[in-house]
């Protein structure tokens, strides 16, 4: 099987009912969209039957990124690429960056982001990534980190 995730979307509603994880069918609810800020937005999903986690599918446009996030919460935030072109930049706490360029080509689509760690996606191309986290968010998990101060 292939080891790519994969999303199931709801054909009337254009959400997602499914996704695979590591190989595995697993049934997703959706709960809400959010905009992030301007040229990213998201869903909210939750897992029925299992509350330690939670799903968020992000949408960045072309040319657009993501915050420049802290994790300050939780116990473990996955990143994971799904479509487009771009990258995700993660700065440890000991001051190291790592760039993690996507593509269609791509087989190694999983970044796990520590706590300390800071993180931002860049859309080369219209991407879409999608975030765990365990436990599910909650306000505080992430800190919006200004990006001169990096």
């Amino acid at each position: 099987m292939d080891s790519k995730p994969r999303l199931v979307l709801d054909k009337m509603s254009e959400k997602l009912n499914e996704i695979y994880i590591e190989g595995v069918r697993t049934t997703v609810r959706f709960m809400e969209a959010q905009t992030v800020k301007a040229g990213v937005e998201c869903d909210i999903y939750s897992f029925p039957g299992d509350s330690s986690r939670d799903l968020a599918v992000v949408r960045v446009e072309k040319g657009y990124k993501t915050p420049l996030q802290k994790v300050i919460l939780g116990t473990k935030t996955t990143e994971i690429f799904m479509s487009g072109t771009g990258n995700l930049t993660v700065h440890s706490d000991e001051g190291e960056t790592k760039i993690y360029n996507f593509d269609s080509k791509s087989n190694n689509r999983e970044v796990i982001v520590k706590l300390g760690e800071m993180m931002q996606w860049r859309a080369v191309t219209s991407l879409v990534f999608y975030e765990i986290c365990e436990p599910p968010y909650e306000d505080g998990r992430f800190q919006n980190i200004d990006e001169t101060s990096v």
